[in-house]
């Protein structure tokens, strides 16, 4: 079969709180931003595995809160006397755990948004005492925050992930699909995001529709021995 020319258009992710499916790994951490709980620290530690929907869940509570985004390795110390003027979210945190000058703004920072009666939200995959931060009294600081994990998937929360990463993309494959990769897949969201986004590629370059046969292939070949590090957090799940 002649092999069709095919587009790598970028997937469009939801991150509203109508897309993200509430399920015992991640009940907790939808609880704990529920706008009528307050964080007795005044700063909640948000970790999970790639994909488990650090990111989505960071929006949510923007939304709700009004709180400004940045990832870690971003934050300028220039930017503190302003971010502190409100709820801030600071993700991969982790990033900053060899750079000296970035630990020391987010330290700033920490203590200003807190000085100044806002909430403040750190992301990382790994539990906070994992993070490494060489500046004692961030790591310190860090480890006292409330704690919301977000932990690996059931086979229901798979399914939904799965759906919503075909969603994203604009893809509908046929009714067996999913079920069957549930079946047969490693049980992470790294691993869904990566087989989702083969499985459209394939699809759009043979030019066949997303069906258990094309599903059954791709799962029939040797799987890389390693997942990319940088998955971005799933919507549905909820990096």
């Amino acid at each position: 079969m002649a092999r069709q020319l095919s587009f790598d258009l970028p997937a469009k992710t939801a991150l509203g709180r109508d897309d993200f499916f509430v399920a015992p790994s991640n009940a907790m951490a939808v609880a704990l931003l529920d706008p009528a709980f307050h964080w007795p620290s005044g700063k909640l530690v948000l970790t999970g595995p790639a994909g488990s929907g650090k990111t989505h869940l960071a929006h949510v509570w923007a939304s709700q809160s009004g709180a400004q985004i940045l990832q870690a390795r971003d934050l300028d110390d220039s930017q503190v006397p302003t971010l502190a003027q409100g709820p801030v979210v600071i993700e991969d945190v982790p990033a900053v755990a060899g750079n000296t000058e970035a630990q020391n703004t987010l330290f700033h920072l920490h203590n200003l948004v807190l000085s100044n009666g806002h909430a403040l939200m750190l992301t990382g995959r790994a539990a906070p005492n994992l993070w490494q931060l060489t500046l004692p009294d961030l790591q310190s600081r860090v480890q006292a925050a409330t704690h919301a994990e977000l932990q690996a998937p059931d086979d229901a929360l798979l399914a939904v992930v799965l759906a919503k990463l075909f969603n994203d993309r604009q893809v509908t494959p046929k009714a067996d699909v999913i079920p069957y990769l549930v079946a047969h897949m490693d049980r992470s969201f790294a691993a869904a995001a990566l087989i989702v986004e083969q499985l459209d590629n394939l699809s759009l370059s043979e030019g066949r529709t997303l069906s258990r046969p094309l599903a059954v292939r791709l799962m029939s070949q040797d799987r890389p021995d390693a997942l990319p590090e940088q998955t971005p957090d799933v919507a549905a799940a909820s990096d």
